[in-house]
This record gives C-alpha cells, sequence and structure tokens, in this order.
C-alpha cells in the first residue's frame, strides 16, 4: 500500500564496441494510489555507430480495460488479477529461465491478491 520502488539503470558502451544494438526499459505497476516508484533509466555511450534505446513507464492498471472484463462476465478481482498477470508474464521474455520466473512471479502475485 505504502511501498516505494527505485530502479537506476546505466548501460554503458564502452570505446570501441562499434555496433552495438542495446535497450533498456522499466516499466512499473502501482496497484495502489498510495504507492510510489521511481524510475531512473541511463546511457552512457563512448561509441559510434550504436543502436540504443532507453524508456520508462509507470501506471496504474487501466480501468477500462478492468471494466472491459468485467463486463465479459469476471469478477473484479479476477479481472485485476488476469490483468496482472499479463504485466508479469511481458517482464521476463527472451530471458533465460524465463517460465521458472514467470511462474515465481506469478506464485508471489497470488499471495498478494
Amino acid at each position: 500500500g505504502h511501498a516505494t520502488g527505485t530502479y537506476l539503470g546505466r548501460v554503458v558502451v564502452d570505446r570501441g564496441a562499434v555496433g552495438t544494438d542495446g535497450e533498456q526499459s522499466i516499466r512499473a505497476m502501482l496497484l495502489d494510489r498510495t504507492a510510489t516508484a521511481n524510475a531512473r533509466p541511463e546511457l552512457e555511450i563512448y561509441a559510434d555507430d550504436v543502436k540504443c534505446a532507453h524508456g520508462c513507464a509507470v501506471g496504474e492498471l487501466d480501468a477500462q480495460g478492468l471494466f472491459y472484463l468485467q463486463s465479459r462476465g469476471l469478477p473484479p478481482a479476477e479481472a485485476k488479477k488476469l490483468m496482472l498477470q499479463a504485466f508479469i508474464a511481458e517482464a521476463f521474455v527472451d530471458a533465460p529461465e524465463e517460465e521458472v520466473l514467470t511462474q515465481a512471479a506469478l506464485a508471489a502475485l497470488g499471495g498478494l491478491l
């Protein structure tokens, strides 16, 4: 309810790392209006001819999405859980042990809801 998450991430592309293709994406989902998330992605590039990007998004569950799911017969708690499962599933795409990480995160989510 009153949690604060803080993330400071820095990606460094050293001299001579020509052709580097890097990306940093930070996304946070606030489950309560009293929770906060602070994120500061950084890029330090010391090489030419690189392709790098960074971004950040912090938000709440989409009220229209929740309404849509509820209008299709899902109880409010189930609609919220389904949307959070979709958010979590995206976090580990292409990660080593993607399935293990996803299942652990979903189990932790189950304990919160």
